[in-house]
């Protein structure tokens, strides 16, 4: 990172300024949990926790959203108190990202807009629910993530519970194997499917530690070869909906956006809200647990990449 870009762009909760000068452990966390994610005040205390879970596990955490064009690379608790009830939040990704900034708009980070301001402002590693895919239909709507472009180009390990299971997995997986994403299932050879933790499809790579993961990212960056690599962690057991349940929900929520004509930017935000309702409130409870779950070991993956000043 410039001193250009830290001056003009960001600015550092001193908490974590102060960890990363030292070579410590920083996990970045987004922020469309807390605007597009859920529920106030349930949006914040999950927030919290989630910071809470970091620092139990040996990091310090870094909430990243855009205030007053602002890039705020951790939050305090007034800034996230206030994210969580304001209204006039842009959800951002890679596209949007610049006008935010420019037009000095409040914006939420998706995935990708995350990957870039952690990249930004110095962090390996940054946990989050589950990343954005191909879309089913695709073939029609020509609807991918961006998140998958990103983890081709910019250099963040994202630990997530998979991709969201709405999506197309098998494309999913083909996309990220064909842009040569590492994808690394932990503790297990299935590729976990966000609510579930398995999707049926057998992953890529298996890595059973932190410290082995650890080695695969150095070695990929010392090899020069870009981008981030993801890292597939199962949603703990005590909290799946196992995945032939969670079909039967699925494709019900995929008809009835369908029938509704739901396309482009609101397909996922429909998904995801007709879900918590027909799941009584569970995939939102599975959703919470994940997270919190991929955040304590993307701080020990941290722990294992941070070279503390000697």
């Amino acid at each position: 990172m410039s001193r250009d870009i830290d001056g003009r762009f960001l600015d550092f909760a001193p908490e974590v300024r102060s960890t990363l000068e030292k070579g410590g452990a920083v996990v970045a966390l987004e922020s469309t949990i807390i605007t597009h994610g859920m529920p106030h005040p349930q949006n914040v205390t999950t927030a919290r926790e989630v910071e809470a879970v970091v620092r139990v596990n040996g990091a310090v955490p870094a909430t990243i959203a855009i205030i007053a064009g602002r890039i705020k690379v951790g939050l305090t608790d007034e800034e996230l108190d206030w994210l969580g009830t304001a209204t006039d939040v842009m959800k951002l990704s890679r596209a949007d990202l610049p006008y935010a900034i420019a037009a000095r708009r409040h914006g939420a980070t998706t995935v990708a807009a995350t990957m870039i301001c952690a990249h930004l402002a110095g962090l390996r590693v940054f946990a989050t629910g589950g990343i954005g895919g191909v879309h089913q239909g695709v073939e029609i709507t020509m609807d991918i993530s961006a998140d998958l472009d990103e983890l081709t180009r910019t250099p963040v390990t994202v630990v997530c519970a998979g991709a969201k299971a709405i999506l197309d997995l098998p494309r999913t997986l083909e996309y990220l194997e064909t842009r040569g994403v590492p994808v690394v299932a932990y503790q297990t050879d299935d590729f976990p499917a966000f609510w579930s933790r398995t999707s049926g499809l057998t992953a890529p790579i298996r890595l059973d530690s932190p410290e082995a993961v650890a080695d695969l990212i150095d070695i990929k960056e010392a090899l020069g070869l870009g981008g981030g690599v993801l890292v597939a962690n199962p949603v703990p057991r005590a909290d799946e909906i196992p995945a032939d349940e969670m079909k039967v929900f699925i494709d019900r929520a995929v008809a009835e956006a369908r029938r509704r004509g739901v396309v482009g930017k609101a397909v996922t935000p429909f998904l995801l809200s007709f879900l918590f309702e027909s799941t009584g409130g569970r995939s939102l409870a599975t959703n919470i647990a994940l997270v919190k779950n991929n955040a304590a070991l993307a701080a020990r993956l941290a722990a294992s990449l941070a070279k503390p000043a000697s």
